[in-house]
Formats: structure tokens, sequence, C-alpha cells
């Protein structure tokens, strides 16, 4: 076969990006079937352009299911920023609302959570009108822990009571500027004071055993004109204040404002939490379901770690699921992560021989 055509001719398919072999086989089988078959530049060309079109394909399925999972990015280079010292993402997120699932992932959820993680019991409840506080409203915490982080790093004192332009919050959390946004953003106020937790969760060396709001007051100042909030004050629970003072807060990806589904986000934070700067960390799909704290079946799930899986958006990870052993895998895309998990092996593997001798 390969003496039919010339090396020229191979050399191109060899680089072909999306054929193999058997495809290209097929094509000139077809070739020869035809009452007048191609010449060989001709086949070649025709080769060539299926070969392209077939990348064109891939890269319009690959968009369209990044749009599913992420929201465009509206500003280029935000004005938020974060000198820690470091070149980590300057967004921080607290350690014990990543463990556990305080936030709903469905909007109007009015329904009492209960949740209970060895000997610790958490009840979540919601406000009747505005229903329990969700996991975009959870920004308005992110960008607060933030800001006061951002003040700690400059050597300023800091309370659990911060204030802040609704614009500066709208830019930083990557939401548009509309009259729908300010009203969605006193929505989000609302829910999160009304939204009631009874729970033990451990911050700062102490146990809080007591009820608690995910907000304990909020106040914003509008322009009479427009009636658009300009200043925003919001006061924090102690709990969570707590948390920033000791430092109980992870660093996360800017990107994290892109995603689209609630549940991406909520994975997102899960896989922050526990894989954080290792190479890698595997979960069985039964006990991700469950930190999630999703009301969704298992079954519909599965489809949704598939769906991210295929995109690869999740910023820092990339996931692996194993449907035979029913096993999640995040894959850290930080080759130094890696790297030390390597070094890691590899000086366990010395002190181990040296134990033996």
């Amino acid at each position: 076969m390969e003496s039919e055509f010339s090396n020229k001719f191979w050399d191109a398919v060899a680089g072909l990006q999306n054929l193999d072999m058997a495809e290209v086989m097929a094509l000139i089988e077809e070739n020869k079937q035809r009452r007048v078959s191609f010449p060989e530049n001709l086949l070649l060309r025709h080769i060539l352009e299926i070969d392209s079109k077939s990348q064109e394909q891939k890269n319009s399925e690959k968009n369209q299911l990044e749009k599913k999972h992420l929201l465009i990015e509206r500003y280029q280079k935000g004005d938020f920023f974060i000198a820690d010292g470091s070149d980590l993402p300057h967004f921080r997120d607290d350690i014990a609302s990543m463990a556990n699932p305080l936030f709903a992932l469905k909007a109007g959820d009015t329904r009492t959570m209960r949740y209970q993680q060895n000997d610790v019991k958490t009840e979540i409840s919601a406000n009747a009108e505005y229903g329990r506080a969700t996991i975009f409203d959870k920004d308005i915490w992110i960008f607060a822990i933030s800001k006061l982080m951002q003040a700690k790093f400059e050597g300023k004192e800091i309370n659990n009571v911060i204030e802040f332009s609704a614009v500066e919050f709208f830019k930083s959390t990557n939401r548009g500027l509309g009259g729908k946004q300010f009203e969605m953003f006193r929505d989000a106020l609302n829910r999160l004071s009304g939204t009631r937790i009874m729970t033990e969760i451990e911050t700062g060396g102490e146990r809080s055993a007591s009820g608690f709001g995910l907000l304990d007051g909020w106040d914003v100042t509008e322009e009479n004109s427009k009636k658009l909030p300009l200043k925003v004050v919001i006061e924090l629970p102690h709990w969570l204040y707590r948390s920033i003072t000791k430092d109980e807060v992870l660093p996360i990806s800017k990107e994290y404002f892109r995603l689209r589904k609630p549940i991406d986000r909520r994975i997102y934070e899960i896989a922050r939490k526990h894989c954080g700067r290792q190479a890698s960390w595997k979960v069985s799909l039964e006990l991700l379901h469950k930190k999630t704290g999703t009301t969704d079946v298992l079954r519909n799930f599965r489809s949704a770690i598939n769906s991210l899986a295929t995109a690869n958006v999740l910023p820092d990870y990339s996931i692996e699921y194993n449907r035979k052993s029913n096993m999640v895998t995040f894959i850290n895309r930080d080759e130094s992560a890696h790297n030390e998990d390597n070094k890691k092996a590899l000086s366990s593997l010395v002190t181990n021989m040296m134990s033996k001798k």
C-alpha cells in the first residue's frame, strides 16, 4: 500500500491531528472505489480537509461544553489584589464552610437540612421568604474574608465589620453591573442574614455550640435617584471572624467566580480543601456526593462529575472518574505538587533502604 504513494504523502498523513491510520486507510479504499479516483495530491488535500473539519467539530463541541460550565470573563484585569508576598490566588475561603455544606445548591430552598459528621450535628434552617443562602451568595463571604486578609497582610487592625463598595464586589466576583444585579445583591444579603445554623464547629481552638446566622447584620447606602447601592457594610458572625484571625482560610482561584453551576463550585471547594497542594486525591463517588450536600440523586451526580471531567475547566485540578471502581480522582494542575510528591516518595524509599542495612 505504501508504495502507491510518495514519502511526502505519508509524512503528511503522519502529521494528522485527528484522523487515525484506520480512518486514513478507509478514505484511501473509498477513493479506489470511485469511478474516477483522486490523484495523490487531491486525495491528500481531501484527507487534510476532513482532518481539519474534525478538529473544528471537536473545538466546537469543547466550546459548547465549556459554556455549560463557565461564565464569560467580564473583566480582563481585576481591580482586587491581595499583596501577600506570593503568587498564590488572591481570594480566600474559610476552611469550616469548605468542609461542611452550609450553602444551598438550589435557589429558593426553604427546607431545614440536617447533617451529621462523626459526633458533630448540623442543622440549617432557611428564611421562609428568601430561602437558604446559596453558594453564589457565599461570594459575599469570600469577598469579605479576602478584604480582611488583605488588611491583615498590610498590618492594619481589623474587626468583624467591613465596609466596601458594591461595584468593587461585582467586578471582583465577575458579575455584571445592571440593575438586576443590585436587586439580587440585596436578596443575597437577606438570605445570608436569614439562614440560621445550629452546629458545633471548631475554629481557632474553640468549639461553637450555638445557633448563629451567616451574617449578623448589613447596611446598604443607596443613590437616591437610581436606588443603586453605593456603600455596603456587613457584620460577619464571630465564629467566621475568629477563623480569619486564626488564618483558618485557604487561597482559592479567581477562576472560581467563572464557574456557572453550583455543584461545580461546591466540588471545587471540596477539592481545594482535601486535595490542596497534594499531587492528587481520591474519593469514592458516594462520599463525594455526601460531602457536596446535594439533594440530587447519585445517578444525576455521576453525570455531573462526568461532564465536569470531560469539560476539564475546574480551576487548579483535573478530574478522572473510574466507573469500575466508582472512584473520583482530583489531579493537581501544578507540576510542583507532583515534584514534591516524588521527592517525598524518593526520601521514603531511601529511608526504608537505609533501615534494612
